[in-house]
């Protein structure tokens, strides 16, 4: 299966300093989600017709996967996440008035049509993540990345979910140009026990915990014919047009694997249908964008100038309480302030530094 994506590798792969940032008028702020927990398990049939669906909150609608700069999408998309000891569940609802999906091999390369995608990063580092796509036939593939492409990341496409439960329902008929349907609803249960693979301690979160999750919605242009769908061909390129990318946490470019700019979910013992609260930290935040922006310049500038710097004052952080050694070919970013120290390497991991790490 790796040969049929390696030419998305390729075109993913490129060093940070070459990849489309952030554009100029994006706002960092995350958008955030309490997941509260239920006492009994799902029944995942994709029908979302349980009390627990039903009381749990809705999270805001899909945008474009730049942000407000490009136009609100013209299907409604909205998910919904609850967990228990066992699963993380995860729903959604579509708004699609022309089901199509023909791709009924676990693995294949779904984004080629219209599909749903979820991607969940444990401890937050942008390293080692999973990610999972479905159709409205319910066909998966599920892989996980070492680290983002643009960091040199590989695909593990062998890797299963083991235990994963999914549901499809369909609101019309599948591949029928002759009428128009409503949409069609995603179920998903993510066992914890493959998910600790890549958390921070094993079995489910602890109460109050933050992962960083995002979903993303592939939506491109079809019209019917021969009383099938295709995708509709831009006159100018004789090529179809442009898939559409609609996300929960808007990523400023068209960039999916950029871990950072995912959503925070956090979990929550609060039972669904009761009250909960966000309680994040907001300075920690904005300290782990300060450092991801350091390692964006850090990249343009190695582009210039064919070497990382270790002086803070060239990329415009002097003053700041950021220590830096780097090579020709490494940096490390070291902020510390009081009992908090954060890092981040010219691979684009971020983590916390534990205190033995600084007797070392």
């Amino acid at each position: 299966m790796i040969k049929h994506i390696s030419f998305w590798i390729a075109l993913l792969a490129l060093p940070p300093g070459l990849l489309a940032q952030q554009h100029e008028l994006y706002q960092f702020s995350p958008r955030q989600y309490v997941c509260q927990y239920v006492e009994s398990p799902l029944t995942i049939d994709g029908k979302l017709d349980e009390k627990a669906w039903k009381q749990a909150e809705s999270t805001d609608k899909f945008m474009d996967i730049e942000g407000t700069i490009r136009p609100l999408p013209y299907y409604d998309t909205k998910a919904k996440m609850l967990w228990d000891s066992q699963y993380f569940y995860i729903a959604v609802e579509l708004e699609e008035p022309h089901l199509w999906a023909t791709y009924d091999q676990r693995d294949m390369v779904i984004f080629h049509e219209n599909d749903f995608e979820v991607f969940i990063d444990p401890d937050g580092d942008t390293h080692h993540y999973y990610e999972l796509e479905i159709n409205a036939l319910g066909t998966l593939w599920d892989l996980i990345l070492t680290r983002p492409y643009r960091d040199g990341g590989q695909p593990v496409d062998a890797w299963d979910i083991k235990g994963l439960q999914s549901g499809v329902h369909l609101n019309g008929t599948l591949n029928n140009p002759d009428d128009e349907d409503e949409g069609w609803t995603v179920e998903l249960a993510f066992p914890w026990s493959v998910l600790e693979e890549l958390a921070p301690h094993p079995g489910p979160p602890n109460d109050q915990e933050i992962w960083r999750v995002n979903f993303s919605r592939v939506q491109w242009r079809t019209e019917a014919k021969d009383g099938q769908y295709v995708k509709e061909k831009d006159p100018a390129t004789g090529q179809p047009y442009p898939e559409h990318n609609w996300v929960w946490s808007p990523q400023g470019a068209i960039a999916m694997h950029q871990p950072e700019t995912w959503g925070l979910v956090q979990f929550s013992s609060t039972p669904a249908g009761k009250r909960a609260r966000f309680n994040g930290q907001p300075n920690l935040e904005a300290i782990r964008w300060q450092l991801r922006q350091l390692y964006y310049k850090q990249h343009a500038w190695k582009e210039a100038n064919g070497t990382f710097t270790d002086d803070p004052a060239q990329l415009g952080l002097e003053g700041e309480p950021i220590q830096v050694v780097a090579g020709a070919d490494f940096f490390l970013a070291i902020y510390e302030l009081g009992d908090l120290k954060l890092r981040i390497r010219e691979d684009g991991k971020l983590d916390h530094m534990l205190p033995k790490e600084d007797e070392e």
